[in-house]
């Protein structure tokens, strides 16, 4: 798991194969990944947006943009965290995501604030490329 922490809110990642939805023959490699927001700050945030670079073993490139995760703009609470699974397919057996969260501040003296939360850059390998 890869970790990142921007203005007091830490991001982790975590990426797991799904051999059950890949069909290599067929250039299709499925992942899971989880995703860990912390608040590691004492005013309460909410997520709003999300931009990912989803980038494949040839370097191609692709944005996902959109509102939330997963169709929720969870609130975070001072040492709280919100945990989601997603996925991602690709048509090579290694690739990369990387992108970042625009968040508001959502405390009474910070009402308003919006800013930029960064994901780490982390990796999607199939099984048998680590042997």
């Amino acid at each position: 798991m890869v970790s990142l922490t921007t203005q007091d809110i830490r991001v982790s990642a975590e990426s797991m194969y799904q051999r059950q939805y890949s069909v290599p023959a067929k250039r299709q490699y499925v992942y899971a990944y989880r995703i860990r927001i912390g608040n590691e700050g004492n005013v309460p945030v909410q997520l709003l947006s999300r931009t990912w670079e989803v980038i494949d073993g040839t370097g191609a490139r692709r944005l996902v943009e959109g509102e939330g995760v997963v169709g929720r703009q969870p609130v975070i609470m001072p040492g709280q965290f919100h945990e989601y699974t997603s996925w991602v397919q690709f048509e090579t057996p290694i690739g990369a995501m990387k992108g970042n969260y625009v968040m508001q501040r959502t405390g009474q003296f910070k009402e308003g604030e919006f800013f930029e939360v960064k994901v780490p850059k982390f990796v999607h390998v199939a099984p048998e490329l680590l042997n």
